[in-house]
């Protein structure tokens, strides 16, 4: 069975730094989609982030490019996403997904996902 494990996720100051992290089994990582999510209270559920394992390309939001890092260890079956510079408005749920292709990083393209995380940026 396909299973998606985010863990890092926790309270932290604004202008700080964490890194989540996905465990990942039942698949093999190194040929699939990977994309991280967030959904805050009262909003849609948004792509940040996802890397093609095809291409090696990667795709970030406009809100977070410059801040957050995707990257694969495909030997520990893991995904991370490094944040710097947290701010208010990254507080949401944070989801990491897998998909076979990963034609676009966009919720409904994506088949499987973890529990999520929270992150709360907040003084």
């Amino acid at each position: 069975q396909v299973h998606l494990v985010e863990s890092g996720g926790g309270l932290v100051h604004p202008g700080g730094s964490l890194r989540l992290s996905c465990s990942t089994s039942g698949f093999s990582l190194d040929d699939h989609a990977m994309g991280w999510f967030r959904q805050a209270p009262g909003k849609e559920r948004e792509g940040i982030s996802c890397s093609r394992s095809s291409d090696g390309s990667t795709y970030y939001a406009d809100s977070v490019k410059g801040r957050f890092t995707i990257s694969r260890d495909n030997a520990k079956n893991t995904v991370y996403l490094q944040m710097h510079n947290l701010k208010p408005e990254d507080t949401a749920v944070y989801y990491c997904a897998s998909d076979e292709d990963g034609d676009s990083c966009v919720p409904y393209e994506y088949d499987y996902w973890g529990q999520g995380t929270q992150v709360t940026v907040s003084s």
